[in-house]
């Protein structure tokens, strides 16, 4: 045989075996790639283990045990190296590691000197660095996997203890529910209060995401402070439960107890009338915070106000703190205005009242929605004189959640 029949014939050997590495041997794992090339190299004879470590890239090293694999007893079924074989593993080095490692990031007393994390974030990379300056130097990687091992993984809080619990919360929630349905059954509207939180107006981020062409986001400021002269509006609600409907007064003053009775005002003037018209009495229920809050003086002031120009009496009472999450308003309304303009930044305050008004549910929401665009001053204060000029009469069970506000002659 001629050099150049034995070159040709040497390169159509080596594409054979390249053909079949690629196909099998590279698909095989780490025990198969090593007797597949082992097997390629007995068959090839002389000049096997350069022209296998050429075409797999392994070294000879790893060939030369691939033969001895090849020339040894089979192994246990589902072993792919005998015992004892292979790299140790960090914890067998290292017996202290695992104990080491959970004592770093399980929780601990507020305050423990002792502890290297205790007031910083635990990412991968400051817990590989403090298990290093206590003598385990290892790799983030590695403590991704020993976090497994422990059953350990990344968790965000979980709001599920409440508050301290009032003796009456239960008895509160009961009442109310009887209110309601004596409302009901005498024809009289019955309205669930509260505000949204304050909204910026302009190109900023906006929580939540909707459907748009691929590739083709909105783009919104890349921050979110607003501008020197920027407006902030404020949502409120006023939501009547017998008809399904709510108006909203998109406030752009401040959210005093002046606001909320003008909503109300305002919800009488474009709901309230029309469909319970000649009502005498109107039931209110309300969280205990905020602009509407059972301490707030101006909010029953103002309530006072408009019972005398309504002529109505005002049935006034409060959910127990901690617990706005049942006000109806919150998970029958407002919480459909934010699904609705999830992922969209409100450019303007027609825009939010757009919005609003097109907020509807399977149920058959209805919302109606208007600028307020009137000045409400902060620090209104109600002196204990005026207080008592007031028309108002607490109930026999907790008079501080549940009172009523009649019309002075």
């Amino acid at each position: 045989m001629t050099k150049y029949e034995k070159r040709k014939a040497t390169e159509e050997a080596a594409e054979a075996i390249r053909e079949r590495w690629t196909w099998v041997g590279s698909q095989a794992d780490e025990r198969g790639r090593r007797l597949f090339v082992a097997g390629e190299v007995m068959a090839y004879g002389h000049g096997g283990q350069s022209l296998l470590a050429l075409i797999t890239g392994m070294a000879r090293s790893t060939i030369r045990q691939g033969i001895a694999d090849l020339l040894a007893p089979p192994l246990p079924t589902g072993r792919i190296r005998r015992k004892g074989g292979g790299r140790r593993r960090l914890t067998d080095i290292y017996p202290k590691l695992l104990t080491t490692l959970k004592y770093i990031v399980e929780p601990v007393t507020r305050g423990d000197p002792m502890k290297p994390l205790r007031w910083v974030s635990k990412s991968l990379a400051k817990l590989a660095r403090a298990l290093a300056e206590l003598g385990f130097p290892i790799s983030p990687k590695t403590v991704a996997n020993l976090l497994k091992e422990l059953l350990f993984s990344r968790q965000v809080n979980r709001r599920s203890i409440e508050g301290k619990r009032d003796p009456d919360r239960n008895q509160q929630f009961e009442y109310i529910q009887k209110q309601l349905r004596t409302a009901e059954r005498k024809g009289q509207p019955a309205v669930s209060i509260d505000s949204k939180k304050r909204e910026t107006i302009g190109l900023f981020h906006s929580a939540g995401s909707d459907y748009r062409p691929q590739g083709d986001p909105i783009r919104v400021k890349d921050h979110d402070f607003p501008e020197r002269d920027g407006i902030k509006v404020t949502p409120y609600a006023v939501f009547c439960m017998s008809i399904n409907m709510a108006w909203v007064s998109v406030g752009i003053s401040a959210n005093t107890a002046e606001f909320a009775v003008e909503t109300i005002r305002r919800w009488h003037r474009n709901v309230g009338k029309r469909h319970f018209p000649g009502y005498f009495e109107l039931t209110v229920t309300a969280d205990s915070g905020g602009s509407n809050g059972s301490r707030v003086r101006l909010f029953k002031a103002e309530l006072q106000k408009l019972a005398d120009e309504l002529r109505i009496r005002i049935n006034v009472h409060h959910y127990p703190p901690g617990t706005s999450k049942y006000n109806k308003v919150e998970h029958q309304c407002l919480c459909h205005i934010s699904q609705n303009w999830r992922g969209e930044p409100l450019e303007d305050i027609e825009t939010v009242v757009q919005r609003i008004r097109a907020t509807t549910t399977e149920a058959g929401l209805e919302i109606k929605c208007a600028v307020d665009r009137n000045t409400y001053l902060k620090g209104i204060e109600i002196t204990k004189e005026e207080m008592d000029m007031l028309n108002i009469k607490g109930h026999e069970f907790r008079p501080d959640w549940n009172y009523t506000i009649s019309p002075r002659v």
